[in-house]
């Protein structure tokens, strides 16, 4: 081999040869890194629209504590709605009506924005009153389209006696949640021991929260009667976000 002519050996063994340029490729991006199974991730809100009908305020003073066991629950959130008044402003000034109170009035085409419906209305003879149907009276679009079909829904009332209809009310109202295919949440007994005592004269039941109110209006709600009103709506809160989970 001539002087200057290289190693031969070094063709086979090098995978360059000593003369080439270095690599001017791109280098390789850095691989994303992956999210670990306890990286916190943030979780979607669950809104519940708490919709009631209150003559004398009795309805939404337990609105308002439903509101609160709702908001209690990590991930949801609670907003109150009043159906829109149908009596004129004269003969509500004849019954004596409390003044409407500032909450916004419940639009029917927005309900499918919520992922649970809470209704609270007084009884009106075992059944809802004229104004809460009128709301639903107003949902028949949504009704053809579905777009309640499958959302949780529960409901509170009052009556003016103990044996005013606490039960019969809710009971009578449920085929407005069975018409559009939504699942009734009961209020249940999960609440303990208040529920289950004869003490003294409260409102509500399995079906759902409740308050007595007696014939004048003049009884507003009690402490164990907003306090099953709370724990009414942080348990359909809970089944609510137990429901969007699976349904994820």
């Amino acid at each position: 081999m001539g002087k200057g002519g290289g190693n031969v050996l070094s063709c086979f063994t090098n995978s360059e040869p000593a003369s080439a340029p270095k690599d001017q490729s791109t280098p390789a991006q850095e691989p994303k890194p992956s999210i670990k199974e306890d990286q916190p991730r943030k979780m979607a809100t669950n809104k519940i629209f708490i919709i009631f009908y209150s003559t004398y305020g009795h309805i939404y003073n337990m609105a308002q504590s439903v509101l609160k066991g709702v908001n209690s629950v990590e991930g949801v959130e609670g907003t109150l709605y009043q159906v829109q008044e149908t009596l004129p402003d004269e003969i509500l000034a004849k019954m004596h009506a409390a003044p409407k109170p500032d909450v916004p009035i419940m639009d029917p085409h927005d309900l499918p924005n919520a992922d649970g419906l809470m209704f609270g209305f007084p009884t009106r003879f075992g059944g809802m009153p004229s104004q809460m149907k009128a709301l639903f009276d107003a949902t028949g679009s949504l009704w053809t389209k579905g777009a309640l079909d499958g959302k949780p829904g529960a409901m509170f009332t009052g009556t003016a006696s103990q044996g005013g209809g606490q039960e019969t009310t809710i009971s009578n109202s449920l085929s407005n949640l069975v018409h559009h295919g939504m699942i009734f949440v009961p209020a249940g007994y999960g609440m303990g021991q208040e529920l289950f005592s004869n003490e003294e004269a409260r409102g509500g039941s399995a079906w759902g929260a409740g308050t007595l109110a007696n014939g004048d209006g003049s009884r507003q709600p009690s402490k164990i009667e907003l306090d099953f009103a709370e724990y009414q709506g942080k348990r359909f809160a809970q089944v609510v976000k137990k429901l969007a989970v699976k349904a994820a």
